[in-house]
């Protein structure tokens, strides 16, 4: 029997069908262009992944509307200049039989780009950047649900499958649940309750301008990891329930806000230094107790006692038995992985011919140094092993080329 069974059956979200349970969790590819353009780059990333099998990928995530751009070489979904682009991506990966969903996200406090204004629910400092924001006003916030609503209808006329909001990790929606981050008073704050409000919209918005054969999940954070009085599991489950209840799918479980001032925060769990990186050359890194395998499962577990819905289970899996157990014990629907797919774009098609042992990523998180400044690679591959990656990818994109040249002739 083949070790990845239930990895490789058939699966679905609403009434979006994939061919197998293996998720690629969007990451931030830094391959756009200078306007959040699509380049050549990226399309040839999207067929590579689909060409290798993956059932379902969450793209990185595309900025709904400018004032809520992340970093200077993130795609944009905020104009529909950007549709023909966008049709380029999802083309490529329905060729080779493969699912898309955009992801769609708002930054709102936590751009990295200084001469943007940034948009938060209450005044203070962002809990990463430390970057001080003003109350965004009654009209702003209206504004920026418009603006997902708006991505959503560009993404179902550029032919994705479906769009998966990008409600964790600190961005705004993430913003507006935490009561850290979150003070206010009116009917967007003031309790648990309230603070689900933009999120529900959001979802209802999204909901709206999706044709009923396209799917809608959401990334969502259920713990922030924070120093101080933020979002806890009980409290983000029950509004789990009501966020999915405004018209969800499926939800894919994560972290909330996420601190640069707490020891398990992100500017951490990035960090690579010459020791570390010399480990991870040598000793395989999940032998260490400090690296647990599906450190987001306890979530995923709390979501199916509580809420009627697709989960899928993204965090840190690299066996291939530990994904088959999540899915046999029916804690999860789907098993998600970003940084496995960087190095290792076929890991599918190495599945389906019977690999039964771990995925070859590290998680010494080099590739994560990069973003925002180099395109998504892994950049602890063989030489020998890089050079074959990029002709692969050269040859790709000549292909891509080619068949954008045949479509110009018909």
């Amino acid at each position: 029997m083949n070790a990845a069974t239930r990895l490789l059956q058939p699966g679905s979200i609403g009434p979006v069908e994939t061919r197998n349970r293996v998720v690629r969790a969007g990451t931030s590819e830094s391959m756009a262009g200078p306007g959040g353009e699509v380049t050549d780059e990226l399309v040839t990333l999207y067929e590579e992944l689909a060409r290798g099998g993956v059932g379902l990928i969450f793209t990185g995530h595309f900025y709904c509307d400018p004032r809520g751009r992340y970093g200077k070489r993130q795609v944009g979904i905020d104009s529909d200049a950007a549709i023909p682009g966008l049709a380029r991506l999802t083309s490529a990966v329905h060729r080779h039989g493969g699912r898309i969903l955009a992801q769609v996200a708002h930054a709102g406090s936590q751009t990295l780009l200084p001469d943007l204004e940034p948009l938060a629910p209450s005044p203070g400092s962002n809990v990463m950047t430390g970057r001080p924001v003003r109350e965004a006003s009654a009209e702003e916030i209206e504004s920026a649900i418009e603006a997902f609503r708006a991505a959503a209808r560009r993404a179902a006329e550029a032919g994705f499958d479906g769009v998966h909001l990008h409600g964790a990790n600190g961005y705004l929606i993430s913003q507006f649940r935490s009561p850290l981050s979150n003070r206010r008073e009116d009917e967007w704050g003031g309790s648990a309750e309230a603070r689900e409000r933009f999120p529900i919209a959001v979802v209802k918005a999204v909901r709206e301008a999706l044709p009923a054969e396209l799917a809608l999940t959401m990334k969502l954070g259920f713990r922030d990891i924070v120093d101080g009085p933020g979002l806890e599991v009980d409290e983000a489950v029950a509004g789990a329930k009501r966020i999915v209840a405004a018209g969800l799918d499926g939800i894919e479980v994560s972290s909330n806000l996420m601190s640069d001032y707490v020891s398990a925060s992100i500017r951490a769990y990035v960090a690579v230094d010459r020791r570390r990186a010399l480990e991870d050359l040598l000793f395989h890194r999940l032998h260490r107790s400090a690296e647990p395998e599906a450190y987001f499962l306890p979530f995923a577990q709390r979501v199916r006692g509580g809420v009627d819905t697709k989960i899928v289970l993204v965090g840190g899996m690299r066996r291939v038995q530990t994904m088959e157990r999540i899915l046999e014990a029916g804690d999860a629907d789907f098993i998600s992985m970003a940084r496995p797919f960087i190095r290792e774009p076929d890991l599918v098609r190495r599945l389906e011919a019977g690999a039964t042992d771990r995925v070859a990523c590290v998680s010494c998180n080099m590739c994560l140094m990069h973003e925002d400044i180099h395109g998504l690679r892994c950049w602890r591959m063989p030489r020998k092993r890089i050079l074959e990656h990029a002709r692969h990818r050269l040859s790709g994109r000549l292909t891509a080329e080619a068949g954008m040249a045949g479509s110009h002739k018909r």
